[in-house]
């Protein structure tokens, strides 16, 4: 830019010397001599009549217009060169590169805008966080559970767990151990112990509710068939019947109470009663390699029949919590519905642990059989009753 105008401007110098010449130099070249005006054409007879005046007048005409040449090219000399700086530094961009000046022009509004846009990406990723954050914050991390402890309903399910295991062993990360097998009645966010208490107050509140429902009948929830939600969860179905249909107002009666207490509790559709026995979501890794779970790998077990649970018992869980060593939640309580089922389980445990000891007995009867153990017990016994 700068070169250019030194180029032009000597030009523009040069256009202005020469107008000025016009306006000054030309009337004072033409103007007649004083009194000619007046004198109109007596003038002119006497130039007629006097030609050396004539002449004289001629000759300081040309002198005053060569004076005048003469100035005006005085005046351009300077314009030509040397005050193409000075012009220029009276310009505002007298330091500046104008081709710079445009280059940071466009890069600083460049920058603006990505500047911008950073801004604008930077308050959306805040945004999400932030609303991530808050979802995270309400998010369910308690549960009311409806255990399941039937041999016959947690074998069948590992049945057809390992079945699908079988056809595609990236599933394994996918199944639910037998252990926290159980049945969702309630899903709830506790942030604090206060609430935890209140929780389990709710809870205990429930059981004289649940107990005016029941009036001493046996609940005998059926589990028959496999069906899935969105090809991401498979299930086990409760089969419909009345006692199913019990279990579904106990579930609202709980959420009522719940709710009373201030405890919110999940979503506000219908209870749809249901046995989770594998789920993509239990592995991040999982999820990116299977999107969703063929229908076909427990085609055989679509109408299974996998067993009755009685209804005995509700438990506030924790889903974070470090599980219980059978793989069963942590429990911050419990109710126990039905005294007479309450004899039963602890005959039911009583038999295991017996189961668990006959091998260890038998092992001691071949023991007192054998001559030299009978011998070596005998003399071990004598010594003790003659040492005391």
């Amino acid at each position: 830019m700068r070169p250019l105008l030194r180029r032009l401007l000597p030009a523009l110098c040069s256009a202005a010397a020469r107008a000025l010449l016009a306006r000054r130099a030309v009337p004072m070249a033409l103007r007649p001599a004083a009194g000619t005006e007046r004198a109109g054409g007596d003038a002119r007879s006497a130039a007629c009549a006097a030609p050396e005046h004539d002449g004289l007048e001629n000759v300081q005409q040309k002198k005053i217009f060569k004076e005048n040449k003469e100035k005006t090219l005085q005046r351009e000399e300077p314009c030509a060169a040397d005050s193409v700086d000075s012009l220029m530094a009276e310009m505002p961009f007298v330091d500046t590169d104008i081709e710079e000046e445009c280059a940071m022009h466009a890069t600083s509004e460049l920058n603006s805008k990505k500047k911008r846009k950073r801004t604008t990406g930077r308050d959306v990723e805040e945004g999400i966080e932030r609303k991530k954050k808050k979802n995270k914050q309400h998010q369910p991390n308690y549960f009311v559970s409806l255990p399941i402890t039937n041999p016959k309903i947690t074998g069948s399910i590992q049945a057809v767990q390992d079945a699908i295991i079988q056809k595609d062993q990236r599933l394994s990360k996918a199944m639910v151990r037998s252990g926290s097998l159980h049945v969702t009645m309630l899903v709830m966010h506790l942030s604090s112990e206060e609430e935890i208490s209140i929780a389990v107050g709710a809870l205990s509140d429930s059981k004289v509710f649940v107990d005016n429902l029941l009036k001493g009948k046996r609940v005998d929830l059926s589990f028959q068939g496999i069906d899935h939600f969105r090809n991401q969860v498979g299930f086990v179905n409760l089969a419909e019947n009345d006692h199913t249909t019990l279990l579904k107002e106990i579930a609202e009666t709980m959420k009522m109470i719940f709710q009373e207490k201030g405890i919110m509790t999940g979503e506000e559709r219908a209870f749809k009663p249901h046995l989770t026995f594998m789920k993509l979501s239990k592995s991040t890794e999982l999820c990116k390699q299977v999107k969703k779970i063929d229908s076909s790998l427990y085609e055989d077990f679509k109408n299974h029949y996998f067993g009755d649970e009685i209804l005995h018992r509700f438990d506030l869980c924790s889903m974070l919590k470090k599980k219980q060593p059978n793989g069963y939640y942590y429990c911050e309580s419990s109710i126990v519905f039905g005294k007479s089922h309450e004899a039963d389980l602890v005959k039911e445990a009583l038999r295991r642990e017996t189961q668990a000891l006959l091998p260890r007995l038998n092992q001691i009867k071949e023991l007192l059989t054998s001559p030299e153990i009978r011998t070596k017990i005998s003399k071990e016994l004598f010594e003790d009753r003659h040492n005391s």
